[in-house]
This record gives C-alpha cells, sequence and structure tokens, in this order.
C-alpha cells in the first residue's frame, strides 16, 4: 500500500485527526512553568525590544514574511542567541517524518535542533503566517511539525510557537497514549507591546535554557 504524503503547508486538523487522535484542550495552567522562568533582561535587551517596536509598529502590520523575519524577528532570535556547541537555529529547513505510517514533509520555517549540516534532533519550532493568506492555519502546520518531532525524538511533550502579523502564541503538544494527543494553545502575546514583547523574549529564553535538552 502506497504511504499517503502530506505537505506541512497544506495540512488541515481532518488530515491530523486521519493520523492520530489528536484535540485541543484549554489548560494555561501548562505554560506556568514555561512562561514564569527567571530572566531578568538586561538594559542592552531591554533597549532592543524597545527600539523595535519604536522602528516597526507603523509598518510590521503590513509586512510579508520575509520581511516580518529579516526585520523584526531575526533581531531578536539574534539577541537570544540559539547559537551554542549542542545546538542551533536553522531557518527554512527541510525537515521531515513518519506519523503513524503517514508521511510529512516540508519547510519550517524556524527551528531550534542539534545537527551540523541538517537537523538532527528539533527542540523547538516557529511559523509566522499572514493573516490574509487562504486555506493557509499556522496553528495545524505547527502541531503537523511537532507530531513528527515527538514521533523522532522518542519523547511525550513538544513545545513550539507561532506568529501572525505582531500576534504570538505558544503551543504545548503531549502524547497521552499510543497514539493519543492533546494540545495547549496560550494566550495571544502582542509584539508591539513592550510588557508582552518582554515575556516574548523571555520565554524565548526559557526555550533556549530549559527545554533545549536531552
Amino acid at each position: 500500500m502506497e504511504t499517503q504524503v502530506y505537505n506541512f503547508s497544506n495540512i488541515r486538523f481532518a488530515d491530523l485527526q486521519k493520523m492520530v487522535s489528536i484535540r485541543p484542550k484549554r489548560n494555561l495552567t501548562k505554560f506556568e512553568e514555561w512562561f514564569s522562568f527567571d530572566y531578568p533582561l538586561s538594559d542592552e535587551e531591554i533597549s532592543l525590544l524597545e527600539k523595535l517596536i519604536e522602528k516597526h509598529a507603523l509598518m510590521l502590520p503590513a509586512y510579508q514574511e520575509e520581511d516580518l523575519k529579516m526585520k523584526f524577528l531575526s533581531p531578536i532570535f539574534n539577541q537570544v542567541d540559539f547559537f551554542t556547541s549542542d545546538f542551533h537555529e536553522w531557518y527554512e529547513p527541510h525537515f521531515s517524518g513518519k506519523v503513524n505510517g503517514y508521511e510529512l514533509k516540508g519547510f519550517v520555517n524556524f527551528m531550534v535542533a542539534k545537527g551540523f549540516d541538517v537537523p538532527e534532533k528539533p527542540y523547538f519550532f516557529i511559523q509566522e503566517f499572514k493573516p490574509s493568506i487562504p486555506d493557509k492555519n499556522p496553528e495545524y502546520q505547527l502541531l503537523a511539525e511537532m507530531l513528527v518531532a515527538i514521533e523522532k525524538n522518542q519523547t511525550s511533550i513538544f513545545r513550539g510557537g507561532y506568529i501572525i502579523g505582531q500576534l504570538w502564541k505558544f503551543v504545548i503538544l503531549e502524547k497521552i497514549a499510543e497514539n493519543q494527543f492533546e494540545y495547549f494553545v496560550s494566550e495571544a502575546f502582542d509584539s508591539l507591546k513592550i510588557k508582552d514583547l518582554k515575556q516574548i523574549y523571555v520565554n524565548l529564553q526559557a526555550v533556549k535554557l530549559i527545554y533545549c535538552q536531552d
């Protein structure tokens, strides 16, 4: 029997439900450990975030994905500095794997993973989209990537996030039994509000310092 292949960019929730039992759950306490990470921002970091908002506030809602990535997101990711001897960030890497006999593949907007010339062990994904793109859902694309990561890593939990314009949401996917998954989506953070952008930055530091571990 020929293996069914799905591309991350076109995935629907109904497609995911063919592969596994998966359902959303609302439980914001799932994010408490992650979002309460004790990371004191330096004056340099706060200044960077304030300048990004001041510089891009008017144009950011109109940015295409590449503009958003290079002008606003990359400075944040570079300041977090995911580049270590054990793992680093990847932009638009090809990623693929099988989930319950189905093949999923495509390009990931942003990945933190172990590896040298190709990502080998993923730790974190971010997808970004424009709200105007029809028939595209970054949440479902992210979930598909996270399902593959859980199978590859042989773990029961994975974290990621997605961005629509200036709004960020973080996601936790948990494997609760064989082929059974639950996922949790955080409240939205507005990256053009300094309080929210500071929290986004702390959340990314928590990914680097806590969750990018074997």
